[in-house]
Parts: C-alpha cells; sequence; structure tokens
C-alpha cells in the first residue's frame, strides 16, 4: 500500500486518537474487565481500518486528479 503525503498525514492524525484509546482499552483488560477492555481495543482497531476502507467527501476530488495525472504523465517505463 503506497501511501502519499496526504495520506500519511491522515494516518498519523488517525492514530493520535487510536492509540490512547487502545491503551485505555488495555489497561482495562489487564485489570480484569474483559467486556470493557477488549470493546475499547475494537474501537481503536476499526478507526484505523475504517480510515483506509470509506471514501470520504475529500477523497473523490484527490482520486480524480490522481487519475488524470496518470493518464496525462507517463514515467519513462510506461513510454517504452
Amino acid at each position: 500500500m503506497k501511501l502519499g503525503i496526504l495520506d500519511t498525514v491522515s494516518l498519523a492524525a488517525t492514530l493520535v486518537f487510536a492509540i490512547p484509546i487502545a491503551l485505555f482499552g488495555v489497561e482495562r483488560l489487564l485489570a480484569g474487565q474483559t467486556l470493557f477492555g477488549g470493546a475499547f481495543v475494537v474501537i481503536a482497531a476499526l478507526m484505523v481500518v475504517l480510515r483506509e476502507w470509506l471514501t470520504t467527501p475529500t477523497d473523490i476530488p484527490a482520486s480524480a486528479a490522481q487519475k488524470v495525472v496518470g493518464k496525462v504523465a507517463k514515467t519513462e517505463d510506461e513510454k517504452e
């Protein structure tokens, strides 16, 4: 999976919120509250996974621009 600059920044922003939730969930798991802790770990994992799967309104212009650039600009390997 290739990530551009904006994708990397977006992933980092998601992780800023997901990591504390996951750590809280692990803490609850270690304290013996398996349902509560497991739920928080699952929520944190879903935050990261859904960010990759879902298309947001800001993704549509970016994907359209990538398609146009891909058709207009050819790399040296593609020209041969």
